[in-house]
C-alpha cells in the first residue's frame, strides 16, 4: 500500500488537484471518496471532470437525489453519491455493480456508507483543516492506482 497526504488552501486548489488527476486517469478506474460534508469532495470531482475534456460548461454537481450523474468527455464519468442511501439494495437497483464491473471510471462520494461491500480502488479522505484548506488523504494498494498516485504526487 502506498499513501501521500495533499494539502490544498482553496477550493480552486482542491479543483486543480482533481483535475490533475484526471488528465492522466484511464478507464478503469475507481475512485472512493469519504469525508465530512463541505470538505471538497464535489469540488475535486469538477475537476476530475475537467481533466477528463469534460465541457466547461457542464455543471458537475452532487448527484445526491439521483445517486449518479454521468458526464461524457474523454472518457465517460461516473459520479455516485452514497449520501442518502438508505441501503445497499439501492445501489444495486440502479446497476451499480454493472458500472464498477463494466471498466469505466467511477468516482463515489460518501464511500464510507459502503463500507463491507468490498470496493476496493483509490481512496480519498478529504478532511477539513480550516475554512478553505483540506487535507486529502490517498491511499493505493493495486499496481495501476499506486502508479497513479505517484505520478499525481509531488517528488520528495
Amino acid at each position: 500500500m502506498q499513501r501521500h497526504t495533499f494539502l490544498t488552501t482553496s477550493p480552486e486548489d482542491t479543483e486543480a488537484l482533481g483535475q490533475r488527476l484526471g488528465k492522466i486517469l484511464s478507464p478503469p478506474a475507481l475512485l472512493l471518496l469519504s469525508g465530512d460534508l463541505g470538505a471538497g469532495k464535489t469540488c475535486f470531482v469538477r475537476g476530475l471532470a475537467r481533466g477528463l475534456d469534460v465541457a466547461a460548461d457542464e455543471p458537475v454537481t452532487s448527484p445526491t437525489y439521483a445517486l449518479m450523474h454521468h458526464y461524457q468527455g474523454r472518457h465517460d464519468l461516473y459520479h455516485f453519491d452514497l449520501y442518502r442511501l438508505s441501503g445497499w439494495g439501492d445501489l444495486h437497483e440502479i446497476g451499480f455493480d454493472e458500472y464498477v464491473e463494466s471498466g469505466k471510471i467511477v468516482v463515489v462520494e460518501w464511500a464510507e456508507r459502503a463500507a463491507g461491500a468490498g470496493l476496493e480502488g483509490l481512496e480519498f479522505s478529504f478532511s477539513l483543516q480550516d475554512e478553505n484548506s483540506r487535507s486529502i488523504e490517498v491511499s493505493a494498494t493495486t499496481a495501476k492506482d499506486i502508479a497513479l498516485l505517484q505520478c499525481l504526487a509531488p517528488s520528495s
